[in-house]
């Protein structure tokens, strides 16, 4: 099943931080509304969203490819994880590469955690945020306290963005930085308001929000469907 999320975004003033081993206080959060759903229901149905893309996006493939593929996911989330081990990378090879699939990848944070890790990858330089995020992903048990014996995360950040090339300062001023931990807090606040996303991953294709693609052969119907679609769509015109 898809990842639940563990806590909420609101228009309430949000505290965030992280106390930094003895001298440097970092990852502050409060998410101070629990979820009201549980993440199991319907998804919405109806006319398609206008996904516009942002500056802020990660992005893969030509923006001109008939598919428009968004994924909403956490750092934390195993089945996030999973996906991008065991689906990702076909998904990439056989529609991203090959020009029929636009990808964009939004982090929707599940704790504080995930809001941690994005501000670290969005201090990195663009062309290595998808691989850092890749990294965390296959490197949960070094990291992510929900299920491991992560005794100091504050340290375990450090070392992952050590492999990353990033210095303990660098860390501390990425992961304390208010401006863009609201901007993370925003993106999954605004995910949720606008399409109803309450869990990771969820997908939107062309518009259509589903859970279809967590799966390979679901991934495969789900854009067979959309390809089909769109042609439909462009020959009318």
């Amino acid at each position: 099943m898809p990842n639940k999320p563990k806590s909420r975004f609101t228009q309430t003033q949000i505290l965030y931080g992280v106390v930094a081993a003895a001298v440097v206080v970092l990852l502050v959060a409060t998410y101070l509304v629990v979820w009201g759903g549980s993440g199991e229901g319907p998804l919405p149905t109806g006319a398609a969203f206008t996904i516009k893309v942002q500056p802020r996006d990660r992005t893969m493939g030509s923006p001109n490819a008939p598919i428009q593929f968004v994924e909403y996911a956490a750092p934390s989330c195993p089945h996030c994880a999973h996906w991008n081990e065991a689906v990702f990378p076909k998904f990439k090879a056989q529609y991203i590469d090959t020009g029929k699939v636009y990808y964009i990848f939004r982090v929707f944070p599940l704790s504080p955690i995930d809001a941690a890790v994005e501000a670290m990858a969005r201090c990195l330089p663009k062309e290595s945020y998808f691989q850092f995020i890749d990294m965390m992903f296959r490197n949960q048990d070094r990291w992510d306290p929900d299920g491991h014996d992560i005794p100091d995360v504050h340290a375990a950040l450090v070392n992952m963005g050590r492999i990353a090339g990033m210095s303990e300062d660098r860390v501390n001023a990425c992961i304390s930085n208010q401006d863009k931990l609201n901007e993370i807090s925003d993106v999954g606040d605004q995910a949720h308001k606008r399409f109803g996303i309450n869990s990771t991953p969820s997908f939107i294709v062309n518009g259509i929000l589903t859970r279809k693609p967590f799966v390979w052969e679901g991934l495969k119907e789900t854009l067979a469907d959309a390809m089909k679609k769109k042609a439909a769509e462009t020959k009318k015109k």
